[in-house]
């Protein structure tokens, strides 16, 4: 089972980097309303380089946890802007979480999610409201952890997940900017989404047609 588990993380990560690649120009578009513009490059050279690191990988013989310790690694290595430290502290949580249920199970799903918020707010000291990424994640795994509670099925869980993620993007236009670069424009910050937010959308996306796909229960 976790030969499969590990396969199939590799093919999220696989469809994020597609996906983000796709996105590059808009995030840092968005980026350059209120930051340095390169958010979307920089999101891109990272989930790059954890896909070239896991193509060396015997992923037949890893758990899904050491999927994410080496994506960890990977996007630290090639990623040193803030973005870089803080979704390699969500990997390793997730690595952590995974550790309990090594199987990608609809529980183990929710608590990757779950866990990945856990380490962005670690590392970035953010909360909700702050205009960030967290903004994003954080309704993500309130909605995933609801779907847990409830015994939802794999595509219903994982619906809510990014309808939530989604909302809480869009959310970000109506805030002023608490942390980051963005922060010092003040109320300039406004009407303006957050790159982050809208590049955790993306993540949460690939990962959504991941798992639900696979109908995993």
């Amino acid at each position: 089972m976790s030969e499969n588990a590990a396969r199939r993380l590799s093919r999220m990560f696989y469809r994020i980097s597609i996906a983000i690649e796709a996105g590059k120009d808009r995030l840092s578009d968005l980026d350059g309303a209120i930051g340095d513009a390169d958010h979307g490059i920089t999101m891109s050279l990272g989930f790059m380089a954890v896909n070239a690191e896991l193509a060396k990988l015997d992923l037949d013989h890893m758990l899904p946890s050491e999927v994410f310790t080496a994506a960890a690694s990977a996007f630290l290595d090639a990623v040193g802007a803030s973005t870089g430290p803080l979704y390699a502290t969500a990997f390793r949580r997730a690595a952590q979480a995974l550790k309990q249920d090594e199987r990608l199970s609809l529980a183990g799903q929710a608590a990757i999610v779950e866990a990945m918020t856990t380490g962005i707010k670690e590392r970035g000291k953010g909360q909700r409201g702050d205009k960030t990424m967290l903004d994003a994640w954080i309704p993500a795994t309130e909605a995933a952890v609801g779907a847990r509670a409830r015994a939802a099925g794999s595509l219903e869980m994982w619906n809510s997940v990014l309808e939530a993620a989604e909302a809480g993007a869009n959310s970000t236009r109506s805030m002023v900017a608490a942390r980051g670069r963005a922060a010092r424009l003040g109320e300039r910050s406004l009407g303006h989404m957050d790159p982050g937010a809208a590049s955790a959308v993306i993540i949460l996306r690939a990962m959504k047609d991941t798992f639900s796909e696979d109908g995993a229960k």
